[in-house]
């Protein structure tokens, strides 16, 4: 995957997590991010996807992460939480992208913004889920 759509990524997480944390609508949220990312390159239309898609299809992407789960969701570290729900949606939502691209994403964010040993959690719980949502690809 590019770079400029890793920057997207590491933007949403943080953005996801501002959303999940604070509660602010989405559309304030994505505003405030490009006016103080407007000299950075990043990919905004991706950016801009995961971050609307993410709160959309909330449902769908927590019920894809429960069996993977050892806890409840929203038991899970805010930061985790946050990372796990861009992974989660890329598997659902963008079957272009690599499974091994998007949990390896995942985990990168989990090392750079999670706890110690956050990003071996997010390997294996995305992991599991990719198995189940991506059965063709996995085997």
């Amino acid at each position: 995957m590019s770079r400029e759509r890793s920057k997207a990524r590491s933007l949403a997480a943080q953005a996801l997590y501002q959303w999940q944390m604070a509660g602010q609508p989405v559309a304030d949220i994505l505003g405030q991010f490009l006016a103080e990312h407007a000299d950075r390159k990043f990919d905004r239309d991706y950016f801009r996807d995961l971050l609307e898609g993410v709160p959309r299809n909330l449902e769908a992407i927590d019920e894809a992460l429960a069996e993977a789960l050892d806890r409840d969701i929203e038991r899970v570290d805010p930061v985790e939480r946050a990372i796990l729900r861009l992974g989660a949606y890329e598997l659902l939502r963008h079957p272009e992208i690599p499974y091994k691209v998007a949990i390896n994403e995942a985990v990168e964010l989990a090392k750079v913004f999670g706890a110690e040993q956050g990003h071996r959690y997010v390997n294996g719980v995305l992991d599991k889920t990719a198995r189940r949502l991506r059965t063709i690809e996995t085997s």
